[in-house]
C-alpha cells in the first residue's frame, strides 16, 4: 500500500483557483441569500456553469465514458471551495453520489450524460444515511416500482434518479426519470435551504435497471464516497468561518484597540486554528484514500479508505460547526443579522453534521472498522 499524500499538486491549486473564481464571481453571498427568499432564487446556471463550462461534473467518471478520467482528490478540492462558497450546487448529489453509484455499477451510457453536464442525477437514498446502513425503501412490483424515500438531496433538482430497489433477487439499481408518470417530488423544509431535500414517492413508474449485479458494492461505494468527501466541504466551511473571523477581529476595535489583540480571543482563534489544521489533515487523508478505492470499480483500492472516511466524518463535521458558531459568536452583533452570511455556514456546517451519519455513529463504526473492544 502507498503512503497517502496529504499535499496539494499544482494540478490541484489551479483548479481551486479556477472554480474559486467562478463561484465569487457568480454565486456572491447576496445569491445564496435568496434560497431563504419566499421566490428562491435559480442556481440553475451556477451549477451549469460548474458542470458545464469547467466540465466539474465528470471528475469521477473514467474518461472511456465521457468523464474527466480525474479522482476523488480533485473531487475533494471543488468540495472544498463549494463550502468556502456555500455553493447551493448539487454537486454532492450529481457528480459525486449518482455518478460514482452507476459507475460501479457497470453503467456505460446513462452515466455519460451526467459526466458530460447535460443531465443532473440523484441517488435516491436519504441524505442521513450511513455507508454502512443502507436499506432499500422502493420494490420492484409487477407494474414498475413501489415506494417512498425520504430527505432525498438533490432531486428537486434533479432530471433523472438513481434508484436503489429491492427486487425479487436482491438489491438492484435503476434509473427513473423525474418527470415520469408515476413519480412524485416534494420538496421539504430543510434547515439547510441550499442543499435543498425532497421526498420522492414512486406509484409504479416504469424504469430502467442498470447494474450488472453489483448494486450492494455501487451503493455503498457511492455512500462511502461521500462521506470522505463531504469532509472536505466541511473544511472548506471552517476555513472560511476561520479567515474571516480573524480578518474581523483584526479590524474591529474596542476601548481604543483591535478586539483581537485581547488574549481570551486569540487563545480561541488559536484553537480553532488547530482544530483546522487537524481536519485538513483528515479530509485530505479521506480524499486519498477514497481516490484509490475508486481506481478499482469491482473491488477496495485501499484497505484505509473506510476507516479513513469514518475518522474524517467523526471529527471534520464538530470542527465545522465549531468554527461556524464561533464565527457567528465573534462577529458580535453583526454576526447575528440575516444580511451577513455568517448563518449560511452555520446551517451548511449542522446540516452537514448529520449528513451520512452523526458523529456518534462514524466513532462507533471506526471502533468496529479497527476491532476496538467494547
Amino acid at each position: 500500500m502507498s503512503t497517502a499524500d496529504l499535499l496539494y499538486t499544482d494540478t490541484e491549486d489551479a483548479l481551486r483557483d479556477s472554480v474559486r473564481r467562478l463561484l465569487a464571481d457568480r454565486c456572491p453571498h447576496e445569491l445564496v441569500m435568496s434560497a431563504y427568499d419566499s421566490s428562491p432564487g435559480d442556481f440553475s446556471a451556477v451549477w451549469k456553469s460548474l458542470a458545464v463550462e469547467l466540465g466539474l461534473s465528470g471528475l469521477l467518471a473514467p474518461e472511456s465514458i465521457g468523464g474527466a478520467g480525474a479522482g476523488a482528490r480533485e473531487a475533494a478540492v471543488v468540495m472544498e471551495e463549494i463550502g468556502r462558497a456555500v455553493a447551493p450546487v448539487p454537486y454532492l448529489s450529481s457528480a459525486v453520489l449518482a455518478t460514482v453509484a452507476l459507475v460501479k455499477a457497470g453503467d456505460t451510457t446513462i452515466v455519460r450524460d451526467l459526466a458530460e453536464g447535460t443531465t443532473t442525477g440523484a441517488l435516491t437514498i436519504g441524505l442521513a444515511t450511513p455507508p454502512d446502513r443502507f436499506s432499500a425503501t422502493v420494490r420492484l412490483g409487477a407494474d414498475g416500482l413501489t415506494g417512498r424515500v425520504t430527505s432525498v438531496a438533490g432531486a428537486a433538482e434533479a432530471e433523472l434518479l438513481v434508484v436503489p430497489v429491492q427486487g425479487p433477487d436482491g438489491l438492484e439499481l435503476h434509473t427513473v426519470r423525474t418527470d415520469s408518470a408515476g413519480v412524485t417530488v416534494t420538496p421539504i423544509l430543510a434547515l439547510d435551504m441550499t442543499r435543498p431535500l425532497a421526498d420522492v414517492d414512486f406509484t409504479a413508474p416504469s424504469s430502467t435497471r442498470v447494474d450488472d449485479g453489483a448494486a450492494v458494492e455501487a451503493i455503498r461505494g457511492a455512500l462511502l464516497c461521500g462521506a470522505a468527501l463531504l469532509a472536505s466541504e466541511q473544511l472548506g466551511v471552517a476555513q472560511w468561518c476561520f479567515d474571516t473571523t480573524l480578518a474581523y477581529v483584526k479590524e474591529r476595535k474596542q476601548f481604543g484597540r483591535a478586539v483581537g489583540s485581547y488574549q481570551a480571543l486569540k487563545h480561541r482563534l488559536a484553537d480553532l486554528w488547530l482544530e483546522i489544521t487537524s481536519a485538513a489533515a483528515a479530509a485530505r487523508y479521506a480524499a486519498d484514500t477514497a481516490a484509490r478505492y475508486a481506481a478499482d470499480t469491482a473491488a477496495r483500492g485501499d484497505a484505509d479508505a473506510e476507516i479513513a472516511a469514518a475518522i474524517a466524518q467523526a471529527y471534520c463535521s464538530g470542527v465545522a460547526v465549531h468554527a461556524a458558531e464561533e464565527c457567528v459568536q465573534l462577529h458580535g452583533g453583526l454576526g447575528m443579522t440575516w444580511e451577513y452570511p455568517a448563518h449560511l455556514y452555520l446551517k451548511r456546517a449542522k446540516s452537514d453534521q448529520l449528513a451520512f451519519g452523526t458523529a456518534y455513529r462514524h466513532r462507533a463504526r471506526l471502533a468496529e472498522l479497527i476491532d476496538l473492544p467494547a
